[in-house]
């Protein structure tokens, strides 16, 4: 069990009443945003309060009222659902951080820059986000936001999210070893060749067509042969 040290609280609101809950930090996070199902040792304290830090506990009548039942991981559940979970401030800074550099790489590698049909930098994906000044959501996957954050920079970089078809002739010797490499890229197709090469269409996002040119490339000594497909 946590020390009262290392808790956060969990708060709602509702029918004029405020309701609090010791929890772990973050065992509550991961149940929040789904990462856990359950409600083991998330909370640190079974009693529901009025005020956590001053130790003042809600009288069960009061909790049945606006709960329906006294059972507290069901009113916890209700808690989850509908309340707010007040993070520490150096568990919302690292997981704000770490959120923010998932969705800038998502959107690198899902968007293209339609007048290039290249992808756009990472660095300029940051600095449109900065001055939109996109809000994350701390409870939300990056994928999750993805989408808003791509509408929120549209008007100061063009952008569109395109997938690309990719039609690839490895040579015999390569094939077994590129095989592995064109799954990771949305295989399609793949027919091999009386000569033993392999001709394959693959399918993904349009930002990350560099980085599978540059694998392949790689691996076959430069001999791969590859076509965008409309």
């Amino acid at each position: 069990m946590s020390s009262f040290e290392n808790t956060i609280i969990l708060r709602l609101e509702k029918g004029g009443e405020k309701f609090e809950l010791f929890v772990d930090p973050k065992l509550s996070y991961d149940y929040k945003t789904g990462a856990k199902k359950d409600l083991a040792n998330v909370l640190v304290v079974e009693e529901v309060f009025k005020d956590a830090k001053k130790g003042e506990r809600h009288t069960s009548t009061a909790v049945k009222k606006v709960f329906g039942t006294e059972n507290i991981e069901e009113i916890a559940k209700q808690m989850f659902a509908q309340g707010e979970l007040q993070l520490t401030t150096d568990q919302r800074k690292k997981l704000m951080e770490e959120k923010r550099l998932k969705l800038i790489n998502l959107i690198a590698m899902n968007c293209i820059d339609p007048r290039t049909k290249a992808p756009h930098p990472p660095a300029r994906i940051e600095k449109a986000l900065d001055e939109a000044r996109f809000g994350l959501d701390a409870f939300k996957s990056a994928e999750e936001q993805m989408e808003k954050a791509i509408e929120s920079i549209r008007e100061i970089i063009p952008i569109s999210m395109e997938q690309a078809r990719v039609a690839v002739k490895i040579p015999a010797q390569f094939g077994p070893k590129a095989y592995g490499v064109l799954k990771e890229y949305g295989l399609k197709k793949e027919e091999w060749a009386s000569d033993g090469s392999l001709v394959a269409v693959c399918e993904m996002p349009a930002g990350i067509t560099s980085a599978f040119y540059d694998r392949l490339n790689k691996l076959t000594s430069g001999q791969v042969q590859t076509k965008v497909m409309p």
